[in-house]
């Protein structure tokens, strides 16, 4: 067998299986997406083992996207899990067959609650189709197995229909990066989108300030003490001139013997890079990393000093 051959057809099948359903979309999806934006309750989403598993991603996907939704197994249901549903909810089905019987076995009471049941089912003659409120079609024209049994393709393409009705609806809200970061407040994610720069940055006595008379060896002292490899330069009242790298030490070294009484202001760069404190910290790595550079002056209102930011305390916090 050609493993290399093989894998890709799996592959190629299920990229056709979810063609299939983009092109089989209707107003029903539409009307579905009209349903779940106005819902004021929560999205419950039902399946049962291939489908359940997927029904639990689409439940996650739309919960940590603005839209309240929890996934809940049909055999809970009706022992009991019920009473979690209110005529404020909104049920998403998920079989591909439509003849699941845990499913059929709970939808009387469904029904009877008042809630609407929208499916993603695979079957337009099933039991399933018949008796939901909106019906959205994950029908492929096979699995990827050769034997057109495993849940494959018409997984991939109720996981896909799941993702386009969260993303529509995140679109439709103007769901933000802040709004996602206040959903996704722990591990690398989470930093990335709610650090700031002034919860990294050093202050005070920590950034290497020197006036603009400052000699080269005067320089050295700062860059030795503080250990961040810059120097920042500023005037009187502190207000941003230029800035000296350990770098640009060494490269004086090498062109200047007698370096060490040089005025900082004939040497220096003007016009560094600088990044506002309330800026996220991954910006400012960012900016770091297009830059090429390795620290960020903060600067106030009004361009004066009031911190540094180092790539690797950015780096240190799990931020990359």
């Amino acid at each position: 067998m050609d493993y290399l051959k093989e894998g890709k057809e799996v592959i190629n099948q299920e990229a056709r299986g979810l063609h299939e359903v983009a092109e089989n979309l209707n107003h029903d999806f539409e009307n579905a997406v009209t349903a779940l934006m106005e819902c004021s309750g929560r999205i419950i989403v039902m399946g049962v083992g291939k489908s359940g598993i997927i029904g639990r991603k689409i439940a996650s996907t739309l919960a940590s996207t603005g839209t309240p939704a929890f996934f809940l197994h049909p055999s809970e249901a009706i022992h009991g899990e019920l009473g979690m549903i209110t005529d404020q909810d909104i049920i998403l089905v998920i079989s591909n067959s439509g003849e699941t019987s845990e499913i059929l076995t709970v939808l009387p009471s469904l029904k009877s609650m008042g809630v609407k049941i929208i499916n993603l089912c695979g079957n337009s003659s099933s039991t399933l189709w018949r008796n939901t409120d909106i019906n959205l079609n994950i029908k492929v024209s096979s699995e990827a197995d050769p034997n057109n049994l495993a849940p494959t393709t018409s997984t991939t393409a109720a996981l896909a229909l799941g993702d386009a009705l969260a993303i529509v609806i995140l679109k439709e809200r103007r769901f933000q990066p802040e709004d996602f970061a206040k959903l996704h407040p722990g591990g690398s994610l989470g930093k990335k989108l709610t650090m700031k720069v002034r919860d990294l940055m050093h202050t005070g006595e920590m950034i290497p300030k020197i006036k603009k008379d400052a000699t080269i060896k005067e320089i050295l002292f700062v860059l030795t003490k503080i250990g961040l490899g810059i120097a920042i330069i500023v005037d009187s009242d502190d207000t941003l001139l230029g800035v000296f790298t350990d770098g640009d030490l060494r490269r004086l070294i090498e062109t200047t013997p007698a370096f060490l009484d040089v005025k900082i202001s004939k040497v220096m760069k003007k016009n560094p890079k600088t990044i506002n404190e309330n800026e996220l910290a991954y910006t400012a790595l960012s900016k770091m990393k297009d830059y090429k550079i390795t620290e960020l002056i903060i600067t106030d209102s009004t361009g004066k000093v009031c911190g540094v930011v180092n790539i690797h305390d950015i780096l240190r916090a799990g931020i990359s």
